[in-house]
């Protein structure tokens, strides 16, 4: 069941979504050459608990840190351990923070030091996927005319776009109604209705979009070794323009 937010449950979400982004921020901040991926854990932690909210992530479905961290080709849900990051490397941080009742969940592909230009791109090209599907966030439209501006976007420009995971509604629980895929036909799915709070994240393949799953049973890597880069925000459908609650601070 797809849940509409009443006004004081977005301005509860404004707040989970405040700490995430900041969350988010800090733990890009880290991303440097000789920084361990649980050095970046262990700060986001320390943050998301001084702000009095919880780690989303922190023992959910049994997931041992606060915070995914994927480097290089791993897509997304990179467990944070002694890995040092490394001159080139692309690092993705996915983050969520839960206050007052309610989840934020973001995400965002940050360069190591000097990357490569073809690294640069996959970074710009998923990060620009994110906001040509946000555009599409719009009361009355359906939710595959997102998952197809994205999927649009992404392949005009030579990557590929990762179909086993979606993006999906998010506020009382981290993951609600609907799921929100990253391809496919325009015109198709629910209805956006104001009120509505989703986390639109395109995850992208430098290669093909074929994917393997790690035996931690978590991480998930490209098939292929090439770089994936993931971009996420949790947005609220409006009368007009979306918002994103997961917005960087001006």
């Amino acid at each position: 069941m797809i849940i509409v937010k009443s006004e004081r449950e977005i301005e509860l979400m404004r707040r989970a979504g405040k700490i995430t982004a900041a969350a988010r921020a800090l733990a890009g901040e880290m991303v440097k050459p000789g920084v361990t991926t649980r050095e970046i854990d262990k700060a986001v932690f320390h943050f998301i608990r001084s702000q009095g909210a919880e780690p989303s992530f922190l023992n959910y479905n049994g997931y041992p840190a606060s915070v995914c961290v994927s480097v290089n080709d791993e897509i997304i849900h990179g467990i944070p351990g002694p890995r040092v990051l490394k001159e080139g490397d692309i690092v993705s941080v996915d983050v969520g923070a839960y206050i007052g009742g309610f989840h934020g969940d973001c995400a965002a592909t940050y360069p190591c030091g000097k990357i490569s230009e073809e690294a640069q791109r996959l970074i710009d090209v998923t990060r620009q996927s994110f906001f040509e599907g946000f555009a599409q966030a719009r009361e009355g439209n359906r939710i595959s005319d997102i998952s197809h501006a994205v999927q649009a976007y992404v392949e005009a420009n030579g990557f590929s776009v990762v179909r086993e995971y979606v993006g999906h509604g998010v506020g009382r629980n981290m993951h609600e109604a609907p799921e929100i895929p990253n391809y496919g036909a325009p015109g198709h799915g629910p209805k956006l209705l104001r009120g509505m709070t989703i986390a639109v994240e395109p995850m992208v393949n430098a290669g093909t979009a074929a994917i393997r799953q790690m035996s931690d049973g978590w991480t998930v890597k490209t098939r292929d070794g090439k770089y994936a880069a993931h971009y996420e925000n949790t947005i609220l459908i409006t009368a007009g323009e979306p918002e994103i609650l997961t917005a960087p601070a001006p």
